[in-house]
């Protein structure tokens, strides 16, 4: 049992020293970079978002349509 601790511990410790070795290792964006890519992405929600509410709202309009059609 003590031989598992101490192969868990040593195991726990090689990782975290491999993870801070591997986050030296990455590539930050800077400031310009993370604000204009958050633009995009805000753009493109909001672009998303108004192109699914029309489809939306055609296709509602055209199931009542057709759903009117058959009930009358």
């Amino acid at each position: 049992m003590a031989a598992d601790v101490k192969v868990w511990y040593h195991d726990t410790k090689d990782y975290f020293n491999d993870l801070k070795l591997e986050m030296r290792r990455v590539t930050w964006p800077n400031r310009k970079q993370v604000e204009g890519t958050t633009a995009v992405v805000i753009l493109s929600v909001f672009a998303f978002a108004a192109y699914f509410a029309v489809v939306d709202s055609v296709l509602t309009s055209g199931l009542k349509k057709v759903l009117d059609f058959f009930t009358k």
